[in-house]
């Protein structure tokens, strides 16, 4: 099982590469990463880890593994369309 928290870390420092997204750690239960596009109040998303290290946005699609985060990442910022920094 892995760390869920230090995977959802890794992951918004992931998504902070991309210049166009404002990306947050929320604590609770579970933790989740909240990342929106600035220039949109429509474009944003939550994203989760799931024990086995599957980040999830929360209408259920896999953006990729904790193996891969800067893709997992990329993926998010290409569906929100947001540009690499």
């Amino acid at each position: 099982m892995l760390d869920t928290m230090s995977c959802l870390e890794r992951f918004a420092l992931a998504a902070r590469e991309h210049i166009d997204l404002s990306v947050r750690v929320l604590g609770g239960t579970p933790v989740t990463v909240r990342v929106r596009n600035r220039f949109s109040s429509t474009l944003n998303e939550v994203v989760t880890c799931t024990p086995d290290g599957v980040f999830l946005t929360s209408w259920g699609y896999r953006l990729g593994t904790a193996d891969d985060v800067e893709n997992a990442a990329a993926r998010l910022a290409y569906l929100l369309a947001a540009l690499p920094a």
